[in-house]
């Protein structure tokens, strides 16, 4: 059988494959939104086996594995490592068409050395070769980062933290890439009356929850942070006045610090409350909610312009009918603000492929920051090299197809500064 995937994956022209190979394979990646665990990386965990490192909190395979009548005790339940494992490799081979697919079978080519295809017939083949390099060198989460080439993370962090484990990695001398804090208020606006509310005021000695978030903010700061995040179902901010004032006032401290404030749009979560009363959130019972309303977007980005305290901002949809007024609304405040990455249900051939076509047909490419991963799995970094891949593909196909010239000068720098250089400079700090 032929080696899948091969080194040509994804690349079906000449131009692509020159492309890819000069000017995106070997970049290095800026992973600016992710939901690995700062405490793994300080401590260099070491994970013991596949189930650890795939299966332990990836809800993407939760679902597929759900959607294939798997179990729910092979899935977050009482059964054995390798019994999950193999549950998810009885699985894998009916996913046709399924990123999963891809996704696994690059991360055991990149990570491990393994061209076997995973299934049934070859879990136990697997298992114990995946085992055995695991008890090695060079596999904790410090060497998983290098492996890939990561430059730049940023975490996802809840205000309240302390942070004590992004203090350690910053400390640790060995670790010589740079793990970024996120700030992720998101429970503090559309609960600004909870219990996690009152204790955040409560550590900042203060009833002001804007004060409290500010002043979180700057110990966000000191340990290196670059940017926001916040994800909403819905934008009330025509409708609902405490959270506009709120909102408001983080996205000015946000401008005067220097903060890149990323907004993901359209999730609806914790669809089924069988999952979310025996796990919790993050179970995999999300899914696309509502379209967002332009005009309260539109109203919340003026405003903070009118002050001169619009931040560097990044726009993200989950649900596809907001793609075209996304990358619209972002050129409406070039070059601050940025339509973002095809993001969770869109990261896929066709969903990242019409994520460039908007930013090509009403925006720009050139300027794309480019991609991240979203993951909390220490081996999800070969989705960079799937976007790569789709992108060359992409700009391939438009030379071959007569719809631009072959400028391998041009297109090569245009790839380079996608796949990383973009970042570096958008991330950059400066504050107004």
């Amino acid at each position: 059988m032929t080696k899948f995937p091969d080194s040509n994956y994804l690349l079906d022209t000449d131009f692509a494959r020159q492309l890819y190979f000069k000017n995106a394979a070997d970049r290095p990646i800026f992973d600016y939104h992710n939901h690995l665990s700062p405490k793994d990386i300080a401590e260099h965990r070491r994970f013991r086996n596949l189930t650890e490192l795939w299966l332990e909190t990836d809800h993407y395979k939760w679902r597929a594995m759900r959607a294939l009548g798997v179990e729910e005790r092979y899935i977050t339940g009482e059964a054995g490592d390798y019994e999950k494992f193999r549950a998810w490799a009885g699985v894998l081979p009916r996913l046709v068409g399924n990123p999963l697919y891809h996704w696994i079978h690059l991360e055991l080519q990149r990570y491990f050395g393994i061209d076997t295809l995973l299934g049934p017939d070859t879990a136990q083949e697997i298992w114990e070769k995946t085992e055995e390099l695991l008890a090695g060198d060079g596999f904790d989460t410090v060497s998983l980062l290098e492996k890939m080439n990561v430059r730049v993370l940023c975490t996802t962090d809840d205000p309240a933290d302390t942070l004590e484990w992004h203090r350690r990695i910053r400390e640790d001398e060995t670790i010589r890439f740079q793990v970024c804090p996120s700030f992720r208020p998101d429970r503090y606006l559309t609960e600004p009356h909870g219990e996690a509310a009152k204790a955040l005021c409560g550590k900042y000695d203060t009833e002001d929850l804007s004060e409290a978030l500010i002043r979180a903010l700057d110990h966000f700061l000191e340990q290196g942070c670059l940017v926001s995040d916040h994800g909403f179902p819905e934008f009330p901010y025509l409708t609902d006045a405490g959270f506009r004032d709120l909102f408001l006032k983080l996205g000015t401290a946000y401008a005067e610090r220097g903060i890149v404030m990323q907004l993901h749009l359209g999730a609806i979560r914790n669809n089924s409350t069988k999952l979310f009363s025996a796990f919790g959130p993050d179970a995999g019972g999300d899914s696309v909610g509502k379209t967002t309303d332009p005009a309260a977007l539109s109203a919340f980005f003026r405003e903070l312009e009118s002050r001169d305290k619009l931040p560097k901002t990044i726009l993200y949809n989950l649900n596809p009918a907001d793609n075209r007024m996304l990358s619209t609304m972002a050129v409406n405040y070039a070059p601050k603000m940025q339509y973002g990455a095809a993001w969770w249900f869109n990261d896929m051939l066709r969903g990242i492929g019409d994520q460039l076509d908007e930013l090509m047909e009403t925006g720009s490419l050139a300027a794309s920051v480019g991609m991240l991963t979203d993951s909390r799995s220490f081996t999800s970094f070969p989705r960079h090299e799937y976007f790569r891949r789709i992108l060359c593909r992409k700009l391939g196909r438009m030379v071959e197809d007569g719809l631009w010239p072959a400028d391998m000068e041009n297109l090569g720098r245009l790839v380079q500064d996608v796949c990383y250089e973009n970042a570096v400079r958008f991330f950059r700090r400066t504050e107004n």
